[in-house]
């Protein structure tokens, strides 16, 4: 199990109030770019991509996933305050909720 400190958990639980599940595509295509050291391994990412495009059809559960997994990495890599600071800043309508 995933320690997680309170920062981190914290800002998981601003991403599910309202019934967010993740920002929509622009804007988690910009908090991936804002993730240090992401890296192709073979033919995957680390961290793996955002669930857009093709990937957007994908459950809600799956989408909370990658961003959870996109969140810890920021904070096991060091810009967790950067990646906190830009989802505060989006707007309601830059998310996508449960109901969307």
């Amino acid at each position: 199990m995933n320690s997680e400190g309170p920062r981190l958990a914290a800002l998981l639980n601003y991403c599910q109030e309202n019934e967010r599940v993740c920002p929509m595509p622009v804007s988690w295509k910009r908090l991936y770019d804002l993730l240090p050291n992401t890296r192709q391994v073979d033919a995957r990412w680390e961290p793996p991509l955002p669930l857009i495009l093709a990937a957007w059809h994908e459950p809600a559960a799956c989408k909370a996933a990658r961003l959870r997994e996109h969140l810890q990495w920021a904070d096991k890599h060091g810009a967790l305050d950067l990646v906190d600071k830009f989802l505060r800043s989006l707007p309601e309508e830059e998310w996508f909720h449960v109901n969307d």
